[in-house]
Parts: structure tokens; C-alpha cells; sequence
């Protein structure tokens, strides 16, 4: 499992989320198979993002995707997005 983590401020984040609800770049169509969203403790407009993929060319695709995105809503509802694609190595509930 392959998992895209985004981070950015966000100026508003009750705007951030109806737009990241309406879902811009299609993530279940892109591969998208589950996504939890997280927000600062010490600051509530820094967002993070995990989305998680089956496959590293379905979270590149994605990237890509995003950074069309982010040059239409730079400086108006978000802030200095950042992506990193990681690879699952182990995971364990307890």
C-alpha cells in the first residue's frame, strides 16, 4: 500500500473542507482506496491528508492532478501545499 500525505495551511478551514468535500480531482476514480483528514492541535488551519492507493503510479497520478488544482486556489484557501509519496512498510493495531 502506497500512501500520498499532503500538508498546507488552509485561511478558512470550514471553505477548505466544502471544497476538499467536493471532491475536485476525483479521488475514488483516481485509486483512492481510503483517506483520513487531520488538523494541528497547536494550529487548526495546518491540514494533513492521507490518501491511500494500491499502486505508486496511482499516487503520482494524483499528484499531478493536485498541482493543477493547487494553482488555481494557491493564496485563496490554501497555503504552501506540500506532497510526499510514502510506501507502507509495516502497520500494526493494538
Amino acid at each position: 500500500m502506497y500512501v500520498l500525505r499532503i500538508e498546507h495551511a488552509v485561511l478558512n478551514f470550514d471553505a477548505w473542507k466544502k471544497a476538499f468535500d467536493s471532491d475536485p480531482v476525483g479521488r475514488q476514480k483516481s485509486g483512492v482506496r481510503a483517506y483520513r483528514v487531520m488538523r494541528s492541535c497547536d494550529n487548526p488551519n495546518q491540514v494533513m491528508i492521507d490518501l491511500e492507493f494500491e499502486t505508486v503510479s496511482q499516487a503520482q497520478a494524483l499528484v499531478a492532478n493536485l498541482r493543477t488544482v493547487w494553482g488555481d486556489i494557491q493564496g485563496k484557501v490554501i497555503a504552501n501545499p506540500r506532497a510526499l509519496i510514502t510506501e507502507v512498510v509495516e502497520m500494526r493495531n493494538f
